[in-house]
């Protein structure tokens, strides 16, 4: 490896020679960058931040529309301005990381991150909460896709297949947590004499500012220096074109039912076919000529990369509704506080961890035949929920939900992990930022989507068919796409590298 792709400096731990593990501090100058168990930790804690915090919020919008006055359009763009930031930029956020450096990145994302949350936390009024959320998520962006891509190039055999499949689980596990973490949090705010009723939805953006304080301190010791020996200059025409085919598809899906769907939603919808076409014969152009464009045609050529990212869509789009849809149903259907609606969660999220802990070894033994089987468990998981809903929505609460939340949550933790490993298995360690963005935008994209859809959906049938029966409608939509996403399974590779 040239020594363009290691930073001299202080680094992670050292692993030693009889059992792999790392004992202390290593140096980032070693011929091949080593990501220690720290060094993962800290990473995987960067990972976690952006997802937390898309996911946060959904149980203090009530507090924060009663607090600034926001009204139902603002409330969709303090969740859609930072999920838009994000999507938009994440793959640029990978090619800067290769260019750059991804440590350096991760680091400017971080700082960054926190310093947004503190100022969502200040936020005056709603417009300004949107700014900064929107910052937020640039900031995001930027962090985020350095985690796979220091994983893909810092870890190799055993310690990359468990190195995925935590950060699987830290993925999945945050956005559940997000939701409970909110709740809590807007639950348990002291009052301020600053902000008075205010303290409860801004202590969720204030508790992102001493973890990424940590996460600073713990990256520049432990986390190895990585970048592409060849890195290629920043695609400006594909880079451009990506972000007006994801603003013209999300930004209507997001504000078009609180905006009352104007025109201009239309107009966006219409332009959306017609700039995704063109950024692909942009990046096809670029390739053939040679260049290395945002998303390169070549990389979707391989085959574990492109089905597993067909199963991450739906997979994507069903759990984002769901999450933003049972936090409406249990906070204004049956009325329970945010910290209740956030703990009814918390069943889900334990599943998930250990159906993620479990997995590496169900792979070795059953291949991926592990995402079908997690897929059938969650449709049960769905249906239980359904029926549980339907036939005891009064009264119903934390023990109601559990068993159909832990069900849907085993069968997620059994998926998702795996297919992030299956997406990122062929991808060559020089383009790993380029893939890792690619993975993370898909994702981001299809959780932002499913909110749009299966939440406009569920807020469209309320008014007619009451919070019960439009929530049951609504899984059954998401039963749908679990459909789809066993169906898909079936074509993937039986084994995972």
């Amino acid at each position: 490896m040239s020594e363009s792709s290691v930073h001299t400096s202080l680094a992670p731990e050292r692993a030693t020679p009889a059992t792999g593990e790392p004992t202390g501090p290593v140096r980032h100058d070693h011929p091949t960058p080593v990501l220690g168990a720290l060094g993962l930790f800290t990473v995987l804690l960067g990972a976690a931040l952006p997802l937390i915090d898309f996911f946060i919020v959904n149980v203090a919008l009530p507090t924060i529309d009663r607090d600034l006055d926001a009204g139902p359009a603002m409330l969709e763009l303090v969740v859609a301005g930072y999920g838009l930031a994000y999507a938009v930029l994440l793959v640029l956020g990978g090619r800067l990381g290769d260019m750059v450096g991804r440590r350096r990145l991760f680091l400017i994302g971080m700082a960054a991150f926190g310093i947004t949350s503190l100022a969502c936390r200040l936020a005056p009024d709603a417009r300004t909460l949107v700014g900064a959320r929107v910052a937020q998520g640039a900031a995001a962006a930027l962090m985020l896709p350095q985690v796979l891509a220091t994983i893909q190039a810092a870890t190799r055999g055993p310690r990359r297949a468990r190195a995925m499949s935590l950060y699987g689980a830290t993925a999945g596990l945050s956005m559940v947590a997000g939701q409970i973490l909110g709740g809590v949090l807007v639950a348990a705010a002291p009052m301020s004499s600053v902000f008075g009723e205010s303290a409860g939805w801004r202590s969720v953006f204030l508790v992102n500012v001493p973890v990424a304080a940590v996460g600073l301190i713990l990256a520049a010791r432990a986390v190895p220096e990585t970048r592409s020996d060849r890195p290629a200059p920043v695609d400006v025409p594909g880079t451009l074109l990506l972000a007006l085919s994801l603003v013209t598809l999300l930004a209507p899906l997001t504000e078009g039912r609180a905006a009352g769907w104007p025109l201009w939603t239309w107009v966006s919808l219409a332009l959306f076919p017609f700039s995704a076409y063109a950024f692909y014969r942009v990046e096809r152009r670029a390739d053939r000529l040679g260049r290395v464009p945002l998303v390169p045609p070549s990389l979707l050529r391989l085959e574990s990369l492109r089905r597993g990212l067909a199963l991450v869509v739906p997979f994507s789009i069903g759990f984002g509704g769901f999450m933003f849809v049972i936090a409406v149903a249990l906070q204004q259907g049956l009325r329970l506080g945010p910290a209740a609606a956030g703990l009814s969660l918390a069943p889900m999220a334990l599943a998930f961890f250990g159906a993620s802990l479990a997995g590496p070894r169900l792979v070795r033994r059953y291949g991926t035949r592990v995402v079908t089987a997690g897929g059938l468990i969650q449709a049960v998981g769905i249906v239980v929920l359904a029926l549980t809903a339907h036939l005891a929505w009064q009264g119903l609460g934390l023990w109601g939900l559990l068993p159909g939340v832990a069900i849907a949550g085993l069968g997620q933790g059994l998926q998702l992990p795996v297919l992030f490993r299956i997406v990122l298995s062929d991808v060559p360690p020089e383009k790993a930022g380029v893939g890792g963005g690619v993975m993370t935008t898909t994702q981001q994209a299809a959780l932002a989507l499913g909110v749009a859809t299966l939440g406009t959906l569920f807020l469209a049938l309320t008014p007619g068919l009451g919070m019960r029966d439009a929530l049951v409608v609504t899984l059954l939509v998401q039963l749908a796409a679990v459909a789809l996403t066993v169906g898909l399974s079936l074509r993937l590779p039986r084994t995972v590298a």
